[in-house]
């Protein structure tokens, strides 16, 4: 959804209920929830004695980690693209 309307959805996260509101379908917002539960449930079950919050924040770090690499693996393909023109 790019025509700037909003949509609200209620997901579950890790047992506990959030309710987002975006731009994107409410299919993509649980789609995102569903992978944050997931990599949640992952971390924990390395690491049984977290809390929440540090369970949460570790979370975060993994999954911006995961983000920087694609991003780095974009700009590679990019500038290689670039040359061959």
């Amino acid at each position: 959804m790019s025509d700037g309307k909003k949509t609200k959805t209620t997901v579950n996260i890790y047992g506990q209920h959030f309710t987002i509101i975006g731009e994107e379908s409410k299919a993509h917002m649980r789609h995102v929830a569903g992978m944050v539960d997931d990599k949640m449930r992952e971390i924990n079950e390395k690491n049984p004695y977290l809390d929440i919050n540090k369970l949460a924040v570790l979370t975060a770090v993994n999954v911006v980690h995961d983000y920087m690499k694609l991003q780095e693996k974009y700009e590679i393909l990019e500038r290689q693209l670039k040359e061959k023109e």
